[in-house]
């Protein structure tokens, strides 16, 4: 096998280690990649963690012991997040996107893979998810979000559905007041998604009252699983009692005054 130079396989080591987060690489799936030897990864492995850190690219964590090995977690800076949000912000507060009611169109915010990316990665930075075993969002705008969020995390995604469909088997629903609307809705689970005694951080795309989330909490609650965390991209600013307590919004939606054209919308403070 071709012996690749130092700079070649730290440019391939940043790749596999960026392209799955969270997953733990052993130094001999890298020598026997490279044709290398321990002594020599664990040289490029330093190099890699302290320029990951010196740029704020994330964190390289490494592990000693037969089990060791080497892992990349997601790790955004508040300048970082400073300059996604705001970038969102700025797409947002066009005019053109107030719908009925004060809603705001973001579909091709949400739907952007790179957009979706960072958001995965800020969210990634501000829960806590070393003892999750799930991501959960509801269909359908949360989905890339949520997916995102997981990728990051390593953790497998669970869409709670709308209607039920045969396709996943035997299912539990729940009836719930959306916060926002008033109107009763229902979401459904495949019993075989989630273990039972679980813990589940839940993500969504938008949160005025707080019901769907405190839907999907009722839910898990049922089921016997724990809910760690809420995150949620936007949360408006009134009312500010929402019907869940612990949440996390990367936006807060202050006010949409349809007449003049005005959108507030401005990056959670305590997260730039």
């Amino acid at each position: 096998m071709y012996k690749l130079k130092r700079n070649e396989r730290i440019a391939a080591m940043v790749k596999i280690l960026s392209y799955q987060p969270n997953k733990i690489f052993t130094l001999n799936y890298f020598t026997e990649k490279f044709n290398s030897a321990k002594s020599t990864i664990s040289e490029d492995i330093v190099i890699v963690k302290q320029t990951m850190e010196k740029m704020e690219l994330g964190r390289i964590e490494t592990f000693s012991g037969a089990a060791g090995g080497v892992k990349y977690i997601p790790q955004t800076s508040n300048s970082k997040n400073k300059e996604v949000l705001t970038g969102i912000c700025s797409q947002l507060q066009n005019p053109n996107r107030i719908l009925p009611g004060g809603f705001l169109y973001m579909t091709d915010i949400i739907f952007d893979p790179i957009t979706t990316n960072n958001l995965g990665e800020i969210f990634a930075s501000q829960l806590n998810y070393k003892n999750v075993d799930y991501i959960i969002t509801v269909e359908t705008k949360g989905i890339p979000i949520a997916m995102m969020v997981a990728k990051a995390m390593n953790l497998p995604l669970v869409i709670l559905r709308r209607d039920s469909r045969v396709t996943e088997g035997s299912t539990i629903s729940i009836n719930y007041i959306s916060g926002s609307s008033g109107n009763i809705q229902k979401m459904s689970l495949s019993k075989r998604a989630i273990k039972p005694n679980s813990t589940v951080i839940i993500i969504d795309d938008f949160m005025k009252g707080g019901g769907t989330a405190k839907g999907m909490t009722d839910m898990m609650k049922d089921i016997n699983v724990e809910v760690q965390d809420v995150g949620v991209l936007i949360s408006t600013k009134e009312p500010s009692k929402k019907l869940i307590d612990k949440y996390v919004p990367l936006l807060i939606l202050e006010e949409v005054k349809a007449e003049e054209g005005i959108i507030n919308i401005y990056p959670n403070p305590e997260i730039i």
